[in-house]
């Protein structure tokens, strides 16, 4: 009987003080190991479990071993700007967390699984859609001003950390220039205003940390300020009241009439993916890339019932691992008159053997709700 009852005890579940290991318990080596194999969309849950947890995800030995495996990837920013201020915030594309739909939500439209994640990052500079430039994982914020006084500051965001640090600065003070970003080099050109042509444009090298002037032989073209700018072909394009392309590798100017790309452009939210300029129309709400060859655009077809903003202002564009990113605001979607809903759409692309290009939406959905207040500045995304 007694041997019995001795049985019965050792069989009894484990105490509550004494629960089964979890991840928690994990050594950090192994910690990394695993964190470096999840995507990065998982990142900003994770990072909420713990102090632990945040400074293994901040780490740059996280980074070097999911580059060592091959599991890079493109990471969505969003960057807003709200008054009073101006105030800059980020937030970051990421996998919403699991819950448990109850029987009265089962019925509702199934959600994409996506959120804006807001990230703990102090002291944003000011920004302006067109000074910021991606390379790797950092975001360099160049000569933006909250006065609209011309600086020569170079602010980068590490991704990695989410922390920012000082560059080095530009040899010309600047406000509103653009940013364009070749062979991992990064051009600025205008926003000064000294009109000399031998620094209208400087480029900066990450790899030596320095910075050279390139003399504009077309600088009476020029204007202070340039309008648009994008890389294709390996020139860099630019537009204000006339247009000029720079092509680094042969050190070359060249003039450029408003047909070789057409006003059209100037004047919407673009984006080059895969070498291949797409800008977003908000008249017809379509959707058009250029075909460099021929010099016209062609709308991008499969796109019918994705419905975006009238407002072009409200409409961003960016490249994310190859897909197209639209994020917009929809004036029509308020939930009230204290906020605006935040949209956004990814879009796989197609080139087809009858020449078009073709777009496939992978999702669109709300993901995320902010004071009316809140402005999108730009979608950029970093490879982390």
């Amino acid at each position: 009987m007694l041997c019995r009852e001795k049985k019965m005890m050792s069989t009894k579940k484990p105490s509550l003080t004494n629960p089964a290991p979890s991840l928690l318990s994990l050594p950090d080596d192994l910690l990394l190991s695993c964190f470096a194999r999840i995507s990065r969309l998982y990142y900003p849950t994770l990072s909420g479990v713990s102090k632990r947890f945040r400074s293994i995800l901040s780490s740059s030995e996280l980074y070097e071993t999911r580059s060592f495996l091959g599991r890079t990837e493109s990471v969505l920013y969003v960057c807003f700007q709200f008054n009073p201020g101006p105030n800059t915030r980020w937030f970051t594309l990421c996998a919403k967390p699991d819950q448990t739909l109850s029987k009265k939500k089962k019925n509702k439209k199934k959600s994409s699984g996506y959120v804006l994640a807001a990230l703990p990052i102090l002291n944003s500079p000011p920004a302006h859609s067109t000074t910021f430039a991606v390379v790797g994982s950092d975001i360099y914020n160049i000569g933006a001003s909250t006065f609209k006084a011309p600086l020569s500051k170079v602010s980068i965001l590490d991704c990695r950390s989410h922390r920012w640090l000082e560059g080095p600065s530009m040899q010309v003070e600047r406000y509103w220039s653009v940013a364009n970003v070749l062979d991992d080099k990064i051009y600025v050109a205008g926003g000064s205003d000294d009109y000399d042509a031998s620094n209208w444009m400087e480029v900066f090298d990450p790899k030596t940390q320095t910075w050279e002037a390139k003399f504009n032989t077309l600088r009476e073209r020029c204007a202070r300020y340039v309008s648009k700018s994008a890389v294709i072909d390996d020139e860099i394009y630019m537009y204000r009241f006339c247009g000029v392309a720079y092509k680094p590798k042969e050190d070359r100017w060249k003039a450029l009439n408003m047909g070789d790309l057409d006003r059209g452009w100037v004047e919407s939210p673009y984006y080059v993916i895969d070498n291949i300029l797409y800008c977003y129309h908000a008249i017809n709400g379509m959707m058009k890339w250029y075909y460099s060859k021929e010099r016209y655009w062609i709308p991008l077809k499969g796109l019918q019932g994705l419905s975006m903003c009238t407002d072009q202002s409200s409409v961003h564009l960016a490249s994310h691992g190859g897909k197209m990113v639209v994020v917009w605001n929809n004036y029509m979607t308020y939930g009230s008159s204290e906020d605006k809903k935040i949209w956004c759409a990814v879009i796989a692309l197609e080139r087809r053997n009858s020449g078009d290009i073709w777009g496939k939406v992978e999702w669109h959905d709300v993901v995320l709700t902010v004071p009316i207040s809140y402005e999108i500045v730009s979608a950029l995304s970093a490879t982390l």
